[in-house]
């Protein structure tokens, strides 16, 4: 099956085939190999923003975020024309409720809409996307280092040791 996504891939703009349509009825085996099936793909045809794309929807189904977000970003840098990386993107971060990047993403998608059907899809998106963000729900921006926050609570918990050790 690994071929043939690959073939199909490089064949222009179609997506592999996709074995299910609900996300909740498939069996954790049969998307793990999918995955794995997606991940030997991508080695084949590293160029490919198709495979990407569908890779970063697979891991988004298993929740894998930060695979996830690692797939769909890898997709949109091979091919930043690539409509469906981009929404995928922003429907991602609008998951993530990172909503003011999901915004900026899902406005990309729009200009790069070039039929009726992903424009559509793509407006519907941000209509949902500023809904929320009318409804005051909390921004989250992941852009932020944890560098500092971690060393701090490593020191406070070297502290703590040393003083029950001290005792």
């Amino acid at each position: 099956m690994s071929t043939a996504l690959v073939s199909t891939a490089s064949q222009g703009r179609q997506f592999p085939m996709i074995p299910w349509r609900d996300p909740q009825s498939v069996s954790p085996e049969e998307l793990s190999e999918y995955i794995q099936r997606l991940e030997t793909a991508c080695q084949y045809d590293p160029r490919s923003a198709d495979l990407r794309t569908c890779l970063g929807m697979a891991y988004a189904v298993n929740y894998e975020v930060y695979k996830s977000m690692d797939a769909l970003e890898a997709a949109t840098a091979i091919d930043p024309t690539h409509f469906w990386a981009q929404l995928k993107y922003g429907e991602l971060q609008y998951r993530l409720r990172a909503l003011l990047r999901a915004e900026e993403e899902t406005l990309k998608a729009v200009e790069l809409a070039q039929n009726s059907v992903q424009l559509s899809l793509a407006r519907k998106q941000l209509q949902k996307v500023r809904e929320l963000n009318r409804a005051s729900i909390r921004n989250v921006m992941w852009d932020k280092p944890l560098t500092k926050p971690a060393l701090v609570f490593a020191g406070m918990m070297l502290v703590l040791f040393l003083v029950m050790v001290w005792k």
